[in-house]
């Protein structure tokens, strides 16, 4: 009887959250990738529960879930399907993500990795022609970018082991809104406008843009009755109903169809598996930082930046000051080389996480930091014996991702970041919804000019590297902090950034989310543009950095786990909110 009334209590969400679809966008605090804009958010308290996520109807359907007796599980489930209607171009079930579970009864704590895999017959000149690799716009739009996706494997997955209300009732609220209709918020109107790549796309460009080829206005009230569909299968027959049968048949026919093929089959579909894995865990301050391990580098590198600080002075000094951005570059250009080394899908080549993370190798990686003068770029240390026998690879990471954080009320933990990689993917579109092109986060060389091979080059069954960084923070031994971001390679600064902010500087967490973005990807010193950290760039460029002012609209969410209740921020970079009661 429980069960049953849980699944009408869901039901009826549906048709509310529907009716927010109008209701609650909002139309100013929107950052779309590449634009400009901020708006400030006030830090969001709770008592029971709270959901962070990209989107106000996201966000509104895993509270009502939550509400109704859902686990973070299924609060985080439900959500992601509503994300994939109202910000196509970041995440969806053509996709993948990494998504990190703490159990509050047992204490366990599990990363699900649902990342894309290389096709079978992937091989690892896939994006070269002629002696020459392409340029990254000749690779990412066409059937050769599309990866396995895995996103629908992963979900069923944690819901099998962690959920607590049907799996058909988490897609009610996404059906609801894909028949009846959602706003296009002013976000997504204006990554539209940017992407002129997908109106390209026949099928895409029908739902996207109007007869005149014209992204739709804010406000339009968009349907997705293909969505809808989908949707239904998947909650009536599980994931199967996408791995397998007419929907992959139908996937794989839209690869093979477009102007540049893929080699996606539907034999890469049904043998999709998603992992259940031990994280990557380090200790700093006091702290004890978890996150998903490789072919994720992203909590690896955060890991990194942050023991190399521990040697540092960045806890005493003013976060907008020319020192803590000198500081926190100069361990990111380490961290960087090394990921740029090290980091692949660990089932295809060693990633020596456990010499990455030695006190004593990030002791020794520290003293390289001169406190007056930048070192420009980093070399990769050689923490296990590897260096001579690697190749960098330098993969082009797009921010185009999004990033949830829930905690329910029985104290579990979900941190969740989920991608479709570029903006919109591949632009393929099919049943209503999007492709990855994760195929471009693999390296496009394969070997260096001596035969030494990329650890991330291309092979089949491969998963691609990866920057998310889903982290959970603990303090003496229970969850303290969860948190996580967009922003494709530039997600381990965003990252490293507000962890500095709450862990040393003592800011909560909207204070910690707002600060300025800063770092470096071992290239030139970011900072970002028509922030307070311009005033320090004569000082870093006196001190022989290479300064460049970044856009950097990072999507950040995070909670904060407290005795008394919890404490949540969203990026005011872009439209994301914080429910909770």
């Amino acid at each position: 009887m429980t069960r049953r009334m849980n699944l009408l209590a869901c039901l009826a969400l549906a048709a509310a959250t529907t009716g927010l679809a109008q209701a609650r966008t909002p139309a100013a605090d929107i950052n779309p990738e590449g634009a400009s804009g901020y708006q400030a958010k006030a830090l969001v308290h709770a008592r029971q529960e709270m959901i962070a996520t990209a989107n106000p109807l996201a966000s509104a359907a895993g509270e009502r879930i939550l509400r109704a007796g859902g686990s973070a599980i299924d609060a985080v489930i439900a959500a992601q399907l509503v994300l994939n209607l109202v910000e196509p171009q970041s995440s969806g079930i053509g996709g993948g993500a990494f998504l990190m579970h703490y159990d509050a009864a047992s204490g366990e704590l599990v990363n699900y990795d649902s990342r894309e895999t290389a096709p079978a017959a992937a091989r690892p000149d896939r994006f070269w022609r002629d002696g020459k690799p392409l340029s990254f716009a000749d690779s990412v739009n066409n059937g050769m970018a599309v990866g396995t996706p895995g996103l629908l494997r992963g979900l069923e997955l944690a819901h099998r082991e962690h959920g607590k209300l049907p799996w058909a009732a988490l897609f009610a609220p996404a059906i609801a809104l894909a028949e009846q209709g959602f706003a296009v918020s002013p976000r997504l109107h204006e990554v539209l406008q940017q992407t002129p790549a997908l109106a390209r796309q026949p099928a895409a460009a029908a739902y996207f843009f109007d007869a005149a080829g014209k992204p739709w206005p804010v406000g339009h009230v968009l349907r997705n009755p293909d969505f809808a569909a989908v949707l239904k299968r998947v909650a009536a027959e599980g994931a199967d109903a996408f791995y397998r049968g007419p929907i992959a048949r139908d996937i794989v026919a839209a690869v093979r169809a477009h102007a540049t093929p893929g080699d996606l089959t539907e034999a890469d579909l049904a043998g999709y598996r998603a992992q259940a894995e031990q994280p990557v865990c380090g200790r700093y301050r006091g702290y004890r930082l978890c996150g998903p391990p490789p072919p994720s580098s992203g909590p690896l590198a955060v890991l990194q930046i942050l023991g190399i600080l521990e040697h540092t002075p960045i806890a005493r000094l003013a976060p907008d000051s020319a020192a803590a951005v000198h500081y926190f570059a100069e361990a990111g250009r380490l961290a960087y080389a090394d990921r740029d080394f090290y980091v692949a899908d660990p089932r295809y080549a060693d990633v020596p996480v456990a010499a990455m993370l030695a006190p004593a190798y990030l002791r020794a990686r520290a003293a390289l930091i001169r406190p007056e003068r930048s070192m420009k770029t980093a070399l990769p240390g050689d923490p296990a014996g590897l260096l001579a026998s690697r190749a960098p690879d330098t993969a082009l990471e797009l921010p185009s991702t999004t990033h949830l954080v829930v905690v329910d009320a029985a104290g579990n933990v979900v941190s969740m970041t989920s991608t479709i990689e570029s903006a919109f993917g591949s632009k393929i579109f099919v049943h209503g919804f999007l492709l990855n092109n994760e195929m471009t986060d693999f390296s496009s060389s394969w070997q260096d000019p001596e035969g030494r091979p990329v650890a991330n080059r291309v092979e089949g069954g491969k998963r691609p590297r990866s920057a998310m960084a889903p982290m959970i923070v603990f303090r003496g031994g229970k969850p303290y902090l969860a948190v996580g971001s967009p922003g494709g390679s530039a997600i381990i600064n965003y990252v490293a950034k507000t962890l500095v902010g709450v862990l040393d500087w003592r800011l909560d967490i909207q204070q910690a989310i707002a600060l300025p973005n800063r770092g470096s990807r071992n290239k030139a010193t970011e900072i970002e543009a028509g922030s307070p950290l311009e005033a320090v760039a004569p000082r870093l460029r006196a001190m022989g950095h290479e300064v460049k002012f970044e856009s950097f609209p990072s999507g950040l969410q995070g909670i904060v786990i407290l005795p008394d209740g919890l404490q949540g921020g969203a990026d005011p970079r872009r439209e994301g909110v914080v429910l909770g009661r």
